[in-house]
Parts: structure tokens; C-alpha cells; sequence
């Protein structure tokens, strides 16, 4: 789950997994699976990083 913040400055909690792609026009528009739309304020690039950041965190080993 990946925090992301919608253009009304209000933050939601997305599933990652669900996401099926994004895209800018200007505003970042994430679809999900499914096809719900959340129109976000961090770029493509953010939310990449988030969503990798996510799957790291799911995936780590403990050390």
C-alpha cells in the first residue's frame, strides 16, 4: 500500500498491486485494475518510486 495525495490535498492509502498504469495529462492519473481512477499530485516518477519502494519493503528478507 503506497500513500499518495490527491489534488484536493487529501491523502489515500492505494494498493500497489492493483495499480495498472499511470499517466500524466497533466494532472498524474493512476488506474487501477479495477478501473478506478485516482488523479494524484506526485509525478509518474514518484509514484514509481513509491510503488518500488513498497515492493522492496514486501519482499525484504529479514535481516
Amino acid at each position: 500500500m503506497i500513500y499518495v495525495t490527491k489534488i484536493n490535498d487529501q491523502k489515500v492509502l492505494i494498493n500497489a498491486d492493483l495499480i495498472e498504469y499511470v499517466e500524466s495529462t497533466p494532472d498524474t492519473v493512476i488506474t487501477m485494475t479495477t478501473g478506478r481512477k485516482v488523479v494524484a499530485k506526485e509525478s509518474i516518477d514518484e509514484i514509481v518510486d513509491l510503488a518500488i519502494d513498497y515492493k522492496r519493503k514486501i519482499f525484504a528478507f529479514p535481516s
